[in-house]
């Protein structure tokens, strides 16, 4: 399996733990909100909504053109941050999959 095959399969299993805990987010951000010069677009977007909308969706183009991986990868620290108040039924799953995401790129 290669390393795009596993990340492909850690973006599915992300996607699914974010349904299930009620974090995928449906309302898409305006186009503005992509413009934005901060890192995970704090300034403009919620922390769910940059995982679906820039996060997996600019992995996913990775992996589907399977071009070259980014060399490191640390968003799981980010959001287990963002999540510091919710219960760790909600928060860890989330960190869990997300840290899979991150060894993933930065091993590849």
């Amino acid at each position: 399996m290669t390393s795009h095959d596993r990340l492909a399969h850690a973006l599915r299993e992300l996607e699914a733990t974010l349904m299930e805990v009620g974090l995928w987010e449906a309302s898409r951000p305006q186009p503005s909100a992509f413009e934005s010069q901060q890192p995970f677009c704090v300034d403009t977007m919620s922390m769910p909504q940059w995982l679906r909308y820039v996060f997996i969706a600019r992995l996913q183009a990775l992996v589907d053109a399977r071009a070259t991986l980014p060399a490191t990868c640390a968003v799981a620290p980010a959001m287990e941050v963002w999540l510091k108040d919710e219960p760790a039924a909600r928060r860890d799953p989330v960190v869990r999959e997300l840290a899979a995401v991150d060894r993933i790129v930065t091993l590849a």
